[in-house]
């Protein structure tokens, strides 16, 4: 482990004790997009930030190190690296797996989405129970990738009912009035799209669905 003369000299110090909460991380995260591949910083904060961590690995996995450099009372510092220029490809989670899980959607219907803070996209994998239904509604001002994972299904539109096959990929355009019903062994499906804020439908439900 470097001592802390080095590593001041490695990098800028960023002590953000003083600071607002609401103002900490945007200030963290934009000093390390700030940063030159193999630039780093020693962030000082008064209390040991396992929740920041977690969001640079959720962020930025395998493009930064994170090595601590003292933690004692209300003076933690950390040396933060960033190793490449630019976020790297990963994998995110596995399709199969989550076709098969028993875990429960949540409110939205959503068993997974796509959390990455700084994003273009927006992604969802959506699970109906057998039976279940998303009531009509006109989709979002942009246009919905949709790929069948599993179960099947019926998309309505204003010109009649789409069955839902496993494999099937479609096309929602923008605005299109839309509604989803799954067949007795339930449906699940992934969604891509431009990244949105959170969608209201015009029946008064709000889904991840697209």
């Amino acid at each position: 482990m470097p001592s802390e003369a080095t590593a001041a000299s490695e990098g800028d110090e960023l002590d953000v004790r003083g600071m607002r909460k609401p103002d900490k991380h945007p200030t963290i995260f934009a000093r390390f997009a700030a940063l030159p591949a193999g630039g780093s910083f020693v962030l000082v904060n008064d209390h040991d930030p396992k929740h920041l961590h977690e969001e640079f690995e959720a962020d930025h996995a395998g493009t930064y190190e994170w090595e601590y450099l003292r933690r004692e009372p209300r003076d933690f510092r950390i040396l933060i690296t960033r190793l490449t220029s630019t976020a790297l490809p990963r994998v995110l989670a596995s399709t199969t797996d989550l076709v098969t899980t028993a875990d429960a959607p949540d409110a939205t219907g959503a068993l997974w989405r796509l959390d990455v803070r700084e994003r273009d996209l927006d992604s969802n994998l959506v699970a109906l129970r057998p039976g279940a239904s998303i009531d009509e509604h006109a989709g979002p001002d942009l246009d919905v990738l949709l790929h069948v994972l599993a179960g099947a299904g019926t998309l309505g539109s204003e010109a009649g009912e789409v069955p839902l096959h496993p494999g099937d990929l479609v096309w929602l355009p923008r605005r299109s009035r839309r509604s989803f019903a799954a067949g007795p062994d339930g449906l699940r499906y992934l969604t891509v799209h431009q990244k949105r804020q959170a969608l209201v439908l015009d029946t008064g439900r709000t889904t991840a669905g697209g």
